[in-house]
C-alpha cells in the first residue's frame, strides 16, 4: 500500500513488514493507527507509522516480533520498534498510578475498545492496511473536515494531563479549533503530574508551529499559561501579542522560529525571559538566545538599530518582526550586515589607554560611531 511517506526507506519498511505478515502470519489484521492516518487524510507528509495488529496474541506476536528483528520498547504495553516503524497489540489502559507510567494494560478485544484510549477523534482513525478502508467509530473525518479538535472519552482523556497540552501544540500546528465541551473538561485538569521534560516537548513542537498564535490562544484559554507559567492574558494583551506572532511568521530567518514564542510573551509582557524559560524547562540554548536578543522597545529609533547591529545583522534580531524594521534596516545598510564601527582596541591602546581605561574609551568611541552613523531618526 502507497502512503504519503516522507521518505522512500519507510515506504520500503512498511513494505517488508506487509509482505512479513503475509507470508508468516497470514491471520493477522493490521492497522495503521494514530497521527499517520490523520495525515493520510489531511494531505500530509507521513514521517512514521504505528501499526496495531489484531488476531494474535501476545506469545505469538512476541515470537514474530523477534522473527522480523523488532526490538521491545514498551513490552507491559505491547509494543515494538522495527527501524521508524512501531508494532503494537491492540490495547485497554487504565489509571492505576501516578504519571504517564501508571497504566495497568490488557488486550482490547475489539477496534472500537482499542481506539477508545486516543486522545482526539482525529487521531483515532484506524486504516485498514489489508484494503485501504478506514474505520472511523468517534466521527475524526468529520472533525478533520471542519478543523475541529474533539475529545474522544472524556474519561480516558482525564488519565494524562499531557493531552491538555497537546490540544495545544496540535492548534498551532494543524490551525484547528478545539470544541468547547473538550476545552472545559481540559480547563479542569491538574497538570501539576507532569514532568519538565514531558512539558518541554509540547511547548517545542508548539514553538515551531506555523500557525503560533492559535497556540496562544489556547495556551491562555486551557488555563495552561496560568498553571504553568503563571500568565493569564487579557483580551488587548491576547490580540497585542497575537498580532506580532502572525508579523514573526513571515521572517525570513526560519532558524529562529523555535525563540518567538517566549520572546515576544517576555517583550510584550515585560517578563523575564529565564524565568519562563525555567517554568518550562528549556535547554540552555533558549536562555543563552534570548540573553543576546535586545528586547522590543516602545519606541525604535534608528540609533537603536545600529546599536543592536553591532551584535548582529537585523535579519537575525528576534525583534526584527517589529513594525517597519526590515525597511529601516535594508535603508541603514543593516538588515543583512552587521555595523563596524571602525574602531580598533589597537589603536587605542597606541594612543595610551590601558585596562579599565581602554575599555571605557573603546565602547564611548563605539557608541559616538552609532550616534554618528545613525542620529537620532525615529
Amino acid at each position: 500500500m502507497k502512503l504519503p511517506l516522507a521518505s522512500s526507506s519507510l515506504q520500503s519498511e512498511l513494505d517488508f513488514i506487509l509482505n512479513f505478515f503475509k507470508i508468516n502470519y497470514p491471520y493477522v489484521r493490521l492497522y495503521l493507527v494514530g497521527g499517520a492516518v490523520r495525515d493520510m487524510v489531511m494531505g500530509r507528509e507521513i514521517y512514521d507509522l504505528d501499526i496495531e495488529c489484531f488476531n494474535i496474541d501476545p506469545n505469538e506476536f512476541d515470537k514474530a516480533m523477534k522473527k522480523l528483528g523488532a526490538k521491545g520498547v514498551g513490552k507491559s504495553f505491547f509494543v515494538y520498534k522495527y527501524n521508524k516503524v512501531d508494532l503494537a497489540l491492540p490495547r485497554i489502559e487504565r489509571k492505576v498510578g501516578i504519571g504517564h507510567r501508571g497504566f495497568e494494560v490488557e488486550l482490547a478485544l475489539d477496534s472500537k475498545e482499542a481506539s477508545r484510549r486516543r486522545d482526539f477523534t482525529m487521531n483515532a482513525l484506524m486504516l485498514d492496511l489489508s484494503n485501504g478502508e478506514i474505520i472511523d467509530h468517534w466521527g475524526g473525518l468529520n472533525d478533520i473536515k471542519n478543523r475541529v479538535i474533539r475529545v474522544v472519552d472524556p474519561k480516558k482523556f482525564q488519565e494524562d494531563s499531557l493531552r491538555v497540552l497537546r490540544a495545544m501544540q496540535f492548534a498551532a500546528r494543524l490551525k484547528f479549533r478545539i470544541d468547547s465541551n473538550s476545552r472545559e473538561i481540559m480547563r479542569k485538569i491538574s497538570l501539576d503530574d507532569l514532568t519538565g521534560e514531558r512539558v518541554f516537548w509540547e511547548f517545542e513542537k508548539m514553538f515551531n508551529a506555523e500557525w503560533l498564535y492559535y497556540g496562544l490562544f489556547y495556551m491562555n484559554d486551557l488555563l495552561i499559561g496560568k498553571k504553568i507559567l503563571g500568565i493569564e492574558l487579557n483580551i488587548r494583551e491576547l490580540i497585542k501579542i497575537s498580532r506580532h506572532m502572525r508579523k514573526a511568521r513571515t521572517v525570513e530567518d526560519s532558524s529562529m522560529r523555535p525563540y518567538y514564542f517566549l520572546y515576544i510573551i517576555s517583550t510584550d509582557l515585560h517578563k523575564n525571559a529565564e524565568s519562563l524559560c525555567k517554568a518550562i524547562h528549556t535547554p540552555n540554548i533558549y536562555i543563552k538566545t534570548l540573553r543576546t536578543h535586545t528586547k522590543v522597545p516602545h519606541k525604535i529609533t534608528d540609533r537603536f538599530l545600529g546599536a543592536v547591529s553591532l551584535r548582529m545583522p537585523i535579519c537575525k534580531w528576534l525583534g526584527v518582526y517589529a513594525d517597519n524594521t526590515v525597511e529601516r534596516a535594508k535603508k541603514l545598510d543593516i538588515y543583512d550586515k552587521i555595523f563596524v564601527p571602525g574602531v580598533k582596541p589597537a589603536d587605542l591602546i597606541k594612543e595610551g589607554y590601558s585596562g579599565k581605561e581602554l575599555g571605557i574609551e573603546l565602547r564611548r568611541r563605539i557608541l559616538e560611531a552609532v550616534r554618528e552613523n545613525f542620529g537620532v531618526k525615529s
